[in-house]
């Protein structure tokens, strides 16, 4: 039965989302705070749709080599110490779950999520008619200890069903012929594709817009509930919204909507910039992940977009010249083509990821709103959880079976 619905929230997980309500039938409203898409954490990320992804962001050694480069301000990781109580849970609730144990448990999810995805991408891409490159990412190394850990990381891979193949510097050169690399060896994982998110996102709306979705240009800023349901959304407009089923997916500040109806979602905003080279000197056949710089490489059509950093900086959305500075040496260091001055004329991007003290996702509906549905903290997988998060969620409104359990997932495990 087609339904009246509200999704807060028009980034990429958000239109996903109503891609696939729209496309079956129900009446899809989505409330988006800015057109433009300046305050997303969306059309300026780096594209990538990574079924390499399968360790979460909480795993073992992610909190001794994120300290070691807290005292580095060209460093790819940067926490700001701030008095406060949520950040302080957050914390411990990140360093609960930087385990081994926590890894083995959600490898298998993850790589269910990230491939099904996949596979919606191809199909979203046949059907919408945007572009997707599906020839792989190169992982790549400058060190020797980095290239151990990756081909660890790539046999972990093999027994769980993905491909991956680890490459010396020789077989580097046969995968990326267009750009000149400097690095000791890495990792080729074919399965993985990338693409434009602005034409991504182009191409989600014109399908809503089609199936007869509507856009609302407004913020959220409250929640009524009251009688195990939410009741009525109120805008900075002033103006009051209802509909059958209410969808947040207003990444980083859903956390402060959910708080209003009693649902603690703990949260952080994970800073990151891009820059976009428009003419680059020689563009890579392939997108890439530099090891030691922590720093993705997207070649976009004609363009080529460098995208990096993790400051867990609340909502701050300011712009550090020495971290930006480091993602552009780190990638110059990589592709010796390339000087930090190709960058100078740039006007760089900021986007904060919402990023879970576990390193999932929190999807399903609120533990006591049953209307309500929840649909954030992806992290740096939003544009790759995408379309498995829209029809996930479909299927929730449809009560249908979904493809993988979603326990872990809960808006309310914390």
């Amino acid at each position: 039965m087609p339904q009246d619905i509200l999704i807060v929230g028009g980034g990429v997980v958000g239109l996903s989302t109503a891609h696939y309500l729209a496309q079956s039938g129900h009446a899809v409203r989505i409330i988006e705070r800015d057109d433009s898409y300046s305050r997303s954490c969306s059309e300026g990320n780096a594209g990538m749709i990574v079924p390499s992804h399968f360790i979460p962001l909480a795993a073992p050694g992610v909190i001794t080599q994120g300290l070691k480069w807290m005292l580095n301000p060209k460093s790819p990781f940067f926490l700001r110490p701030r008095l406060s109580p949520s950040l302080a849970r957050w914390i411990w609730l990140f360093a609960k779950h930087s385990t081994k144990k926590h890894v083995a448990n959600t490898q298998e999810l993850l790589r269910d999520l990230s491939l099904e995805s996949r596979r919606l991408h191809v199909e979203l891409s046949e059907q919408e008619n945007f572009p997707l490159a599906q020839k792989g990412l190169l992982m790549l190394c400058q060190s020797e200890a980095g290239l151990e850990e990756e081909a660890e990381v790539a046999e972990h891979a093999h027994q769980l069903g993905l491909q991956a193949e680890v490459c010396d510097p020789t077989r580097l050169r046969e995968l990326e012929p267009n750009a000149q690399i400097e690095a000791k060896g890495g990792v080729w994982w074919p399965q993985d594709c990338h693409l434009s998110p602005q034409k991504f996102i182009t191409a989600l709306r014109n399908s809503i817009e089609k199936n007869r979705g509507q856009f609302i240009i407004d913020e959220v800023t409250k929640l009524t509930a009251a009688n195990g349901k939410v009741e009525s959304v109120t805008t900075k407009s002033g103006k009051t919204h209802q509909a059958e089923t209410i969808i947040l997916a207003g990444g980083i500040d859903t956390t402060d909507l959910a708080q209003q109806i009693g649902l603690s979602l703990p949260m952080q905003g994970g800073k990151g910039y891009s820059v976009t080279l428009p003419t680059p000197k020689a563009n890579p056949l392939l997108c890439s992940l530099l090891k030691e710089g922590r720093v993705a490489v997207t070649p976009m059509g004609d363009t080529l977009r460098v995208a990096g950093t993790m400051e867990i900086c609340g909502k701050d959305t300011s712009i550090s010249k020495a971290r930006l500075q480091g993602v552009i040496e780190a990638f110059c260091k990589f592709y010796p083509q390339y000087q930090p001055s190709d960058f100078a004329d740039l006007t760089p991007w900021v986007g904060l990821r919402p990023c879970s003290p576990d390193g999932l996702p929190y999807l399903g509906r609120a533990p006591k709103q049953n209307n309500l549905i929840i649909a954030t903290g992806h992290a740096m997988m939003g544009l790759s959880l995408a379309p498995v998060t829209g029809k996930l969620v479909a299927n929730l409104v449809a009560g249908d079976e979904a493809i993988v359990s979603l326990d872990q997932l809960a808006p309310g495990r914390f």
